[in-house]
């Protein structure tokens, strides 16, 4: 009777812990529900068991195992959490902070307020740390993969040889498309046509895609669109540290390193990453369908908060890079009067951002980079040495008044472009550009936000430009967001960044081209408009989904495009920039879908353009602008396994004189296990069905030392499959 009495008291005293909870999330801040959390018990104790939070943001969870301590609660858009089981409670309040990478939290610092994504008047496009995370390890050489999914971006192949790639964006050539690096300009004139999406993904935390024109925001440029790569930052005065080794069929090795941490009221970053490339011929015609490339990057920064109200970030920036393509037999030395393209470059920078909030309401800010760039370049056995040096200053004043946020600043670009003796024509320039800008972001009522900017440069060489720019957002309810922008946009001629040769057979390569006629050649300009309907929203059962229709038309007047030149040379006519006989525009439609359930994921994106020529006698379309692209991403996830397919389609594409070339599908395939957090191992394939321009037409013809190359408009390397090992501390 004794033991019967003390089996029933220790019943009695376990009881509790396996009596049924309630339990409550909620966010942190505004104490609101958290709707579709999931509440589990830690992966090591098996079985698992869990509950999803209501639309009221209570969960009931079944009976817990006496030795779980502790639960942990995750949601899409906060940070996942590990809480203690208070014994005797039968119900617990768990409190979730914001992911500030998640869509409702995420800033964005193109636009220069800082401001949440929600609440930008324009439509803006963020590829997350998650993104980021994945792409590290699935491509970990350059962002052009991950690039390359959004429907709006076509990432072209600009050389046949050495593997330079460029982006398209709305379906205008790639020199409309303005790329930064944390805000600021530094891939423009001579520095900016050659692996610029070479970047690793390893040390960012988000990219930026802003869609058509925004050239009052950052001066001439962003007529088709912008992207902003934008760094990572130190979170925590834990360390992290990650290195990753990365091994791919075309004889491509990467080992890439990142390291944060923050030390009281300073930090540091720290990304070092070499690639070993080796020179391949896929297709068989001796010609480098994937170069050799040795490169090596070296990327600090800084960061001091001397308090709550003042802020230094500084960064320096290396990267050194060999590149050859060409016919192989030359590269290894059997031919050597066979055809060569061999690239050496450096590129130095320094890059600071300064902040100082005067008030809760007014806040300084001085940034600016200074950079030098160095390449020399062999093709067809000519030389071309050059060196840029390139400076941009910025100061701005955010003053935040009533339903306003104003900004109001200066900037200064400088770009001086100074050739050593070589084979070219080329001459020494120096070009400056002083800009003013104001930009008023006001929130006329709960639905309607207005954002109104102007900008006014001034260029040494091509003369005044105004740039005018409103934007208009309206949510007729919660779901639904609707955006409409007009805006104005120019640019400026230069050689080194007209990428796509305005007809057939005009080289771009530089012992062809000649100096600007700056007293002929005049800069252009464009007008755009995008509508945006976005819908989003998560149910009960925690279903999301985002639905996203724009829609964009944009007009560019003389644009500037090379030419054939009255004068020869023993490699042919000399090139030349020109204004154009006609106009451009762009009409399309862009739709995005994305849905989310428990551990599913699918992505959708078709975008259509038509871009074409506006003249009296030309009306052909742009070339190599398709005018239809599919996009689709299918992943599932669990606790250890990560798979994803992802596919795309590239249709009604031309070359020049409306020559049309074959569609093609492209599919590419991911599979990722990890384990304990900290190990990561990646099986990748890109272009599962080996699509290549080689399988429908001959893309080289002419001798081996002076060969000719028809115009890129499909893959070149096949199918690409990598294996990548990741290490995070």
């Amino acid at each position: 009777m004794k033991k019967l009495i003390l089996l029933l008291l220790g019943a009695l005293a376990i009881l509790p812990a396996f009596s049924q909870r309630i339990i409550r999330v909620e966010d942190s801040l505004t104490h609101e529900p958290v709707i579709a959390a999931t509440i589990r018990t830690p992966s090591t104790i098996k079985p698992i068991v869990g509950a999803v939070t209501d639309a009221r943001g209570f969960a009931k969870m079944p009976p817990l195992p006496t030795y779980a301590t502790t639960l942990t609660v995750s949601a899409v858009g906060y940070k996942t959490t590990s809480f203690p089981i208070e014994m005797g409670s039968d119900t617990l309040i768990f409190q979730l902070h914001s992911e500030e990478e998640s869509l409702d939290e995420v800033t964005v610092t193109s636009t220069r307020t800082n401001s949440r994504i929600e609440d930008l008047p324009i439509k803006v496009e963020v590829l997350g740390q998650e993104d980021m995370d994945e792409e590290s390890a699935v491509v970990p050489g350059n962002v052009s993969s991950i690039l390359g999914d959004i429907s709006i971006i076509h990432v072209q192949r600009t050389s046949a040889v050495n593997g330079n790639q460029a982006i398209r964006m709305q379906g205008l050539d790639p020199k409309y498309t303005q790329i930064l690096r944390d805000g600021l300009p530094l891939y423009e004139g001579f520095s900016g046509n050659l692996g610029v999406l070479q970047i690793p993904p390893l040390d960012l935390k988000q990219i930026e895609v802003v869609k058509g024109s925004v050239s009052t925001l950052y001066g001439g440029g962003a007529i088709g669109g912008m992207i902003n790569i934008v760094s990572k930052a130190p979170t925590s005065d834990t360390p992290e540290f990650t290195a990753l080794l990365n091994r791919s069929n075309l004889k491509e090795t990467n080992l890439n390193a990142y390291y944060s941490q923050r030390y009281g009221k300073t930090g540091l970053t720290l990304f070092t990453g070499y690639t070993n490339q080796q020179a391949v011929d896929v297709t068989g015609d001796g010609y480098t369908d994937s170069p050799e490339i040795k490169q090596f990057n070296f990327h600090p920064k800084f960061f001091w908060n001397p308090s709550d109200h003042t802020r230094l970030n500084v960064g320096y920036a290396f990267t050194t890079e060999h590149r050859e393509g060409g016919y192989l037999p030359a590269l290894e030395g059997t031919q050597p009067n066979a055809y060569k393209n061999i690239t050496d470059l450096q590129r130095h920078t320094v890059d600071f951002d300064a902040s100082h909030n005067t008030s809760e309401t007014n806040s300084l800010t001085f940034k600016g980079a200074l950079s030098t760039f160095h390449r020399q370049n062999t093709d067809y056995r000519k030389l071309s040495d050059g060196k840029q040096s390139s400076v941009y200053l910025e100061a701005n004043d955010l003053v935040r008044f009533g339903k306003n946020q104003l900004i109001m600043g200066a900037n200064l670009t400088v770009e001086a472009f100074r050739k050593n003796p070589d084979s070219t024509r080329l001459v020494d320039y120096t070009y400056n550009t002083i800009g003013a800008f104001v930009q008023d972001d006001y929130q006329v009522s709960e639905k309607v936000a207005l954002q109104a900017g102007l900008r006014l440069d001034h260029h040494n060489t091509f003369g005044n430009f105004l740039l005018p720019r409103l934007s208009v957002k309206i949510k007729p309810s919660d779901p639904w967001t609707v955006r409409l922008s007009v805006g104005t946009g120019y640019k400026t001629p230069n050689l080194f960044v007209n990428q796509t040769p305005g007809q057939l057979g005009v080289s771009l390569i530089f012992p062809r081209l000649l100096p600007i006629d700056v007293n002929a050649v005049k800069a252009e300009k464009s007008v755009g408009t995008n509508l945006d309907i976005a819908y989003s929203k998560t149910f009960e059962s925690g279903f999301s989904v985002q639905v996203d229709q724009a829609f964009y038309y944009t007009y560019v007047n003389s644009p500037v495009v090379s030419a054939f030149a009255s004068v020869s040379g023993n490699l042919g006519a000399y090139t030349q920039l020109i204004n154009a006989p006609y106009n451009l525009f762009s009409l399309g439609t862009d739709t995005y879908v994305r849905l989310e359930y428990k551990a599913y994921e699918l992505y959708f994106g078709y975008n259509h353009t038509l871009a074409r020529r506006d003249g009296p006698t030309d009306n052909s379309y742009l070339p190599l602008a398709p005018q239809d692209k599919f996009s689709t991403t299918v992943a599932w996830e669990n606790e250890h396994f990560r798979l994803g397919i992802e596919s795309s389609y590239v249709g009604t594409q031309y070359l020049y004189n409306n020559e049309k070339v074959r569609n093609y599908w492209f599919f590419a395939g991911a599979a990722e296990y990890h384990y304990n957090d900290h190990w990561r191992l990646v099986l990748n394939a890109e272009n599962l069905f080996n699509i290549k321009q080689a399988n429908y037409e001959t893309v080289v013809t002419g001798p081996v030392n002076q060969p000719s190359f028809r115009p890129i408009w499909a893959p070149l390397e096949g199918r690409i499959v990598n294996v990548a090992l990741k290490y995070t501390l």
